[in-house]
Parts: structure tokens; C-alpha cells; sequence
């Protein structure tokens, strides 16, 4: 089992291009079935998640290849590509 507190603690990185996107700031959980849904990391040009754009990056779970014991892979594209959400 994985609490989100662990998560939070995990780099995520790109494997499409190796860019790490940073660590998780926060999840999205169906209400409905209690699954996790997706995770938010900071957008590009955010500073100690401070400073910078309010544009979070939403990966969806389906997006999420594999999560090891340091890290979280996932598989994009392109960071441009996801969706950007206000936060």
C-alpha cells in the first residue's frame, strides 16, 4: 500500500524526454469509485511552488507508467501537451 504522503516525496520524470517535472503537489481522486485519478505537479517557471505561473501541470493515471521506490515515471509526449489547470 501507498499513502500520499509517499507519493508527495517522489520526483516525477518525463520518459519521453528524461525532463523531471518535479514532485507531486496534489492528486485527483473519483469521488465516486475512490480512485486516484490523476497527479499535479508544478508548472513550468514555478520556483519552490511560490513564484512563477499558476499553472499546475494534471497528468492522468493512465499517463503513469510506472511508480518506483525514488521515482515516478510517466509518459507524455510533450509537457505542452497536457492539460494545464488553474490552481
Amino acid at each position: 500500500m501507498l499513502k500520499t504522503s509517499d507519493l508527495k516525496l517522489k520526483e516525477v520524470i518525463n520518459v519521453g524526454d528524461g525532463k523531471r517535472l518535479g514532485t507531486i503537489t496534489d492528486i485527483e481522486i473519483d469521488i465516486e469509485t475512490g480512485r486516484l485519478t490523476a497527479i499535479v505537479v508544478p508548472g513550468p517557471g514555478k520556483f519552490l511552488r511560490l513564484f512563477g505561473r499558476n499553472d499546475d501541470i494534471v497528468i492522468p493515471w493512465e499517463k503513469i507508467h510506472k511508480i518506483g521506490m525514488d521515482v515516478i515515471l510517466v509518459e507524455t509526449g510533450t509537457v505542452p501537451s497536457l492539460k494545464l489547470a488553474d490552481r
